[in-house]
């Protein structure tokens, strides 16, 4: 799960209500290759991708990666999340 704060640690009101992603939450629009590109900005990255839209406010915030009853590779410490790419 990927839940995203406001610089004083307090959920970032939005426009469409969402708080955080996480694989329960569903209706995820993927690639064809399976991958799954996360939109995480303050504006609407348009219709299409909202399904995908993680709002932020326009300042600083904070994102928190939680995995509940994980597998072998986390356990392990063997498993990396990708990275962030700032695109813009």
């Amino acid at each position: 799960m990927l839940t995203l704060y406001d610089a004083k640690h307090n959920l970032v009101a939005n426009p469409i209500n969402r708080y955080a992603i996480s694989s329960n939450s569903g209706g995820y629009r993927q690639a064809e290759d399976v991958s799954l590109t996360l939109y995480i900005q303050n504006t609407s990255p348009g219709k299409d991708n909202e399904s995908n839209w993680l709002p932020t406010p326009k300042g600083e915030f904070l994102l928190a990666f939680r995995t509940y009853l994980p597998g072998k590779e986390i356990v392990e410490q063997t498993w990396q999340i990708p990275g962030l790419v700032k695109v813009k």
